[in-house]
């Protein structure tokens, strides 16, 4: 679904190809950022091109919400959030970050943005996971109302790994 929601510093808005260069060069070919993620990150600009053309084209699908987090104050691409899929129709949250951008509420306001969004939808609520050892998107999903409902073992196939996970439900309205 092709939709911009807005909160007090950032446009939560769709995805462009003119992105790739931003995305790329902000967080996508950084180890750092893409430690906890389940993709690795991206060796050049051609593999952020492919996965932008990917999004976009999935914004035919109406259930799709995929935002590129712009910062209002100089339309800075800093990061991203979106919908990754549905379990027993809960819609399940992922997002990241440029490092740059670490530490200053940025997640949080992104993510009461949407989870506000989901409500708005009529879901009652939402899961977020985050690794077990990366503290800060943990601390992003308790202030953003997480509970914590258990830890699980993920397969990060990409990764050719398994990392332990805090699984969080975020009750709606």
């Amino acid at each position: 679904m092709k939709i911009q929601l807005e909160s007090e510093r950032l446009y939560l808005r769709p995805w462009r190809i003119e992105d790739a260069e931003d995305m790329f060069h902000t967080w996508a070919s950084d180890p750092e950022v893409t430690k906890y993620l389940t993709w690795n990150p991206h060796k050049d600009i051609e593999v952020t091109k492919a996965i932008l053309e990917l999004w976009i084209k999935q914004y035919e699908k109406p259930e799709r919400l995929n935002f590129a987090l712009e910062r209002k104050e100089d339309n800075k691409l800093i990061g991203g959030i979106d919908v990754v899929g549905y379990i027993d129709n809960v819609p399940v949250i992922g997002y990241n970050l440029g490092k740059a951008y670490w530490g200053h509420g940025y997640m949080t306001e992104a993510c009461k943005c949407l989870l506000s969004h989901l409500s708005r939808l009529g879901y009652k609520e939402a899961k977020i996971d985050a690794c077990v050892d990366n503290l800060a998107s943990n601390r992003v999903i308790e202030k953003v109302g997480g509970v914590l409902i258990g830890k699980d073992m993920e397969e990060r196939p990409l990764k050719h790994d398994v990392m332990q996970v805090n699984r969080y439900i975020v009750k709606l309205g």
